[in-house]
């Protein structure tokens, strides 16, 4: 535990600079993100044909999702199926 109270925390806290609003912007977009790369990967485990579209052109099937094949949400998924 440290010698750190809530007050000390707080002041300490309130000396940083604000988070850049990219980091603050993705954030805020992660949980759906999330919810949409959970769902897109529970298909491709029980449809092995959107699958084998996700696997052959990840961004051409994401655009026929209407998603937007977003670099970092296309890399999350790129990792998910080859780990999975």
């Amino acid at each position: 535990m440290s010698g750190y109270d809530e007050t000390t925390v707080a002041r300490l806290l309130a000396l940083l600079p604000p988070a850049p609003d990219g980091w603050v912007r993705a954030a805020q977009e992660l949980p759906l993100a999330r919810l949409g790369l959970d769902d897109l990967i529970r298909r491709a485990e029980e449809d092995a044909a959107f699958r084998r579209r996700l696997v052959s052109d990840l961004e051409a099937a994401l655009e026929a999702e209407g998603v937007e094949p977003d670099p970092a949400l296309a890399e999350a998924l790129r990792r998910r199926l080859s780990s999975g």
